[in-house]
């Protein structure tokens, strides 16, 4: 059976990646990074083939494509102030008109063009 262990994300600027990904996730370096690659853990992972996946950042000298063919969809209860905090330190919004009338998630990027959703997992507004 196989199972997500890591998800690599393309960047330019791995200290500037890298620096919103452990801020945003609460994910620390699993060692030590180099030039183009450091690899992200749960902060309790006790070792790379414990359950919870990884996010790894690849400086890999090729542009982002738009749109991406891949995101990541962060789960919050409390979405305005998860999404507040994510663009202090440094997401964006994407201007996108495809959102449904009741959707339920709000798309940004990173540091780097990397798309996320942040997805309202707690009570709906009133």
């Amino acid at each position: 059976m196989l199972s997500i262990g890591t998800i690599v994300l393309t960047v330019e600027d791995i200290t500037r990646a890298g620096d919103f990904w452990r801020a945003a996730l609460g994910y620390v370096n699993r060692s030590e990074p180099s030039d183009d690659w450091v690899i992200l853990d749960p902060p309790d992972k006790e070792h790379w083939g414990a359950p919870g996946a990884s996010v790894a950042l690849s400086v890999t000298g090729y542009p982002q494509a738009y749109p991406p063919r891949i995101h990541l969809d962060l789960y919050a209860d409390d979405q305005a102030a998860e999404i507040a905090r994510l663009l202090a330190l440094g997401a964006h919004e994407v201007d996108w008109d495809g959102y449904p009338d009741d959707a339920d998630w709000v798309v940004l990027e990173d540091t780097e063009g990397n798309r996320f959703c942040v997805v309202a997992t707690g009570p709906a507004p009133a």
